[in-house]
């Protein structure tokens, strides 16, 4: 566990608020120079606490108003590999997130559509044709909140 100290927490709150501030303008906000606030900004890159940056893109403006979480049961985990179902799937631009769980489910896939026909085509033409696929199954995203978790 790494030893995060209020300020360090404070930061973290603040880049999860706006994670385009500058060091200078986090500082300010917390009450420290942009040198220091830049030295803490670079301890956590380098204890792992800050990962890359990633642009979080709005789909609904782009046009991909629907999405949909999927849960894909492998047919036969023995004649095809994970790593081929992975890199296939990971192929499908429509296909957001690929995540590998535990349970009733081999994967949970995050898909993005234009609509739901849309997805229905994702669906039929991609992803069921995937290699090893058996059963899906389809949750419809209706709302998300976004949710910083524990600091």
């Amino acid at each position: 566990m790494i030893d995060l100290d209020q300020t360090d927490r404070a930061l973290l709150h603040a880049l999860i608020d706006d994670a385009s501030q500058s060091a200078g303008a986090l500082g300010r906000a917390l009450g420290l120079s942009q040198p220091a606030t830049w030295r803490r900004l670079r301890r956590l890159r380098d204890l792992g606490v800050l990962g890359t940056p990633r642009l979080v893109l709005d789909h609904a403006a782009l046009g991909f108003g629907v999405s949909v979480f999927l849960g894909v049961k492998l047919a036969t985990k023995g004649r095809v590999s994970l790593e081929d179902f992975e890199r296939a799937v990971t192929a499908i631009p429509e296909v957001q997130t690929v995540e590998h769980v535990l349970g009733l489910y081999d994967y949970r896939l995050r898909v993005v559509a234009r609509d739901i026909p849309d997805f229905e085509r994702v669906l039929r033409r991609r992803i069921m044709t995937l290699p090893g696929v058996g059963n899906v199954e389809a949750n419809v995203l209706l709302s998300e909140e976004r949710r910083p978790g524990p600091i």
